[in-house]
């Protein structure tokens, strides 16, 4: 144990917020794991608590293993992994598969260990270090819009309409993120006026056709619009009963909470161990520790930019934030959804709510984000090096 915690290199107070975040999260989900248990009728509350610790301790795996690898190797991972990536989500797209009659095409099933990957996530993560790659790639350098539609926008838009038609939500957040990104590094900003254009007449045509054909993709658009409806109707209570749980656990935990294990609506609301898990995290714990938990991800965030600022190459810097700030930015849509500020998205809590994938991803973000804070990683400076950044093998080799 203390060679490896020798071995721990970068942001220290990173780690200690991924560690505290796990740790916090097996309280909620062994607690909230009763719902499936007794509800829905799906195995034990100690299975659940174990499959937890399993998915955590394979993340701080990929942590330690991604942070000691060298920030500019990313780039030419990017490179590779972006048509992977790709293939993935036609894959899974193709797959058609429905649950109650909608659309649920998000979702590969791992032979042998049994558990499900959701390609979108690894999409997200590989398409912000591949955004980031080319922003720092044209710093210094005037590009024409119509330079970069091939180069950057036609792989972010492949992968946001890939992923739109079995999950709106991380559709948008993942366009929002790149946007985002491509502002803070300085991409033109009547360049970005006409991608949101674009982007809002693209998912406008989507909708039209949706609707004109509803066999290709079954309820979806019909799946949203009820989800704003209820946002904006809050005497719907049929399709507000997921929010109306979450407000009551909230209300009825008060300042202090009723103490571990005590949740009621936990019994009642459904996505308790993970969509509003933080609905039940305020009933336990009270206000106290609702506004304790969002303190940690707002410190996150500001190591993120720490660490971002401290970087010594505008790759690094932009990589730290390419793929730190949708952490919390998660997060905190997470939270507005559980207290009806932000319509019901489907969004877990990083690190804290149960689901393999979305922690997984999480995780490697965070050793992405530690390997740019480790000083004792080398990186090279980008100018320092004329490579050929269309050929990711040159990027890897080229670089050591």
């Amino acid at each position: 144990m203390r060679n490896l915690l020798q071995n721990i290199n970068g942001d220290k107070a990173i780690w200690a917020i991924a560690a505290l975040l796990a740790l916090f999260s097996f309280l909620p989900v062994y607690s909230a794991s009763s719902n499936l248990v007794y509800v829905v009728g799906n195995g034990t509350t100690v299975g659940h608590l174990v499959k937890h610790a399993l998915l955590l301790f394979l993340g701080f795996g990929i942590i330690y293993g991604v942070h000691k690898i060298p920030t500019h190797f990313f780039k030419g991972l990017s490179l590779i992994a972006m048509p992977i990536v790709i293939v993935l989500l036609v894959f899974v797209l193709a797959q058609g598969t429905t649950a109650g009659e909608t659309n649920a095409s998000r979702w590969i099933r791992l032979p042998l260990v049994g558990f499900g990957f959701q390609p979108s996530n690894l999409a997200a993560v590989v398409l912000m270090i591949y955004v980031a790659r080319y922003l720092s790639k044209i710093r210094d350098v005037k590009v024409s819009f119509k330079e970069s539609i091939l180069p950057l926008w036609l792989p972010v838009f492949l992968v946001v309409v890939l992923i739109l038609p079995a999950n709106f939500s991380t559709a948008g957040i993942i366009f929002s993120m790149v946007l985002m990104l491509c502002f803070l590094g300085g991409y033109p900003l009547k360049y970005l006026l006409a991608i949101v254009g674009t982007g809002i007449a693209c998912l406008a045509l989507f909708i039209l056709v949706a609707k004109a054909a509803p066999g290709l993709f079954p309820n979806r658009v019909d799946t949203w619009m009820s989800r704003i409806d209820s946002f904006s109707n809050p005497e719907d209570t049929e399709g507000t009963y997921q929010i109306e749980k979450a407000k009551i656990a909230i209300a009825t935990g008060g300042v202090m909470g009723k103490g571990a294990g005590k949740s009621v609506q936990k019994n009642f609301l459904p996505q308790s161990s993970s969509d509003f898990i933080y609905a039940i995290i305020v009933e336990e714990y009270g206000l106290i520790g609702g506004f304790a938990l969002m303190f940690f991800y707002l410190f996150l965030l500001f190591r993120i930019v720490v660490v971002a600022n401290g970087c010594s190459t505008i790759f690094s810097k932009l990589l730290v934030l390419g793929v730190g700030l949708p952490i919390v930015f998660q997060a905190l849509i997470n939270m507005a959804v559980a207290v009806e500020l932000f319509p019901v998205t489907g969004q877990n809590l990083p690190l804290i709510s149960s689901g393999g994938t979305s922690s997984w991803m999480t995780c490697l973000a965070i050793g992405i984000i530690l390997s740019a804070s480790n000083k004792n990683t080398a990186q090279t400076k980008e100018s320092t090096v004329d490579i050929d950044e269309s050929n990711p093998l040159e990027v890897l080799s080229g670089q050591l």
